[in-house]
């Protein structure tokens, strides 16, 4: 069986979709610490031809609390739908990207870990992902470890002999940890990606929606298995 696992961000980049749908279980990092400043709350889109920041806003934001932990500020949904309407009105698939946003907008909880974990089910909908999600706050007493070790405690529970992380966590793991422990890991490395952006050069790694305003399902399943996986021992192999 093979596990994924990544803390929840606002509406990621085309390779967090890759990295659910390459799994059989995708494990939602909710009790983990925020970090100010990163991808939880925010993502880019399409503004003008320029990558821009698009978020939503957190009460009380601190890395001294847990995602789960986190309320959303109030926000007007009209003035968030209302600058996606701005951005991408003109996109060819406008409709699908701007239904799936009221969708996610239009969810009641604001606990942030809620929240995302919602407009992550959303995503994966549209895109006919079908990967188990669990969250990691629903294994008891794995908040007591540290680091990898939260990862060898969740794949021993589920009886997962396989880990991929994205391409970013090479930093963080080691090869021979993870076989010592019985597990394979790899990293998820996305292919190169590009579509047409209205008249504009392309820019790359944007927000998941602005992959859909401009392309169809189709499309889209196709570059989800774009994608290849390093192994230990410097092996990579492409998604087949």
């Amino acid at each position: 069986m093979i596990c994924a696992g990544n803390q929840p961000y606002f509406i990621p980049y085309i390779g967090y979709w890759q990295l659910i749908n390459s799994a059989d279980v995708f494990e939602i990092s909710d009790d983990y610490a925020y970090i100010n400043k990163g991808w939880v709350s925010k993502n880019r889109i399409l503004v003008n031809g320029k990558a821009t920041d698009y978020r939503i806003e957190v009460s009380h934001a601190s890395s001294l609390k847990l995602i789960n932990e986190l309320i959303l500020c109030d926000f007007s949904v009209q003035k968030k739908l209302k600058t996606l309407e701005y951005s991408y009105s003109k996109a060819p698939y406008f409709d699908d990207g701007f239904k799936v946003m009221q969708d996610i907008f239009s969810y009641d909880d604001r606990n942030l870990a809620d929240f995302l974990t919602n407009s992550i089910y959303r995503v994966c909908d549209y895109l006919d992902i079908n990967t188990n999600i669990v969250k990691s706050s629903s294994f008891e007493g794995n908040s007591k470890y540290k680091r990898e070790y939260r990862i060898y405690d969740m794949c021993e529970r589920l009886g997962a002999d396989t880990y991929y992380n994205a391409i970013g966590g090479q930093a963080l793991y080691s090869y021979e940890d993870f076989r010592k422990h019985g597990i394979k890991l790899g990293f998820i490395k996305t292919g190169d990606i590009e579509y047409k952006q209205f008249k504009n050069e392309f820019v790359p790694n944007l927000s998941i929606i602005d992959v859909i305003m401009f392309n169809p399902k189709e499309e889209i399943k196709k570059m989800l298995d774009n994608y290849t996986i390093l192994e230990e021992n410097n092996n990579e192999y492409k998604n087949l």
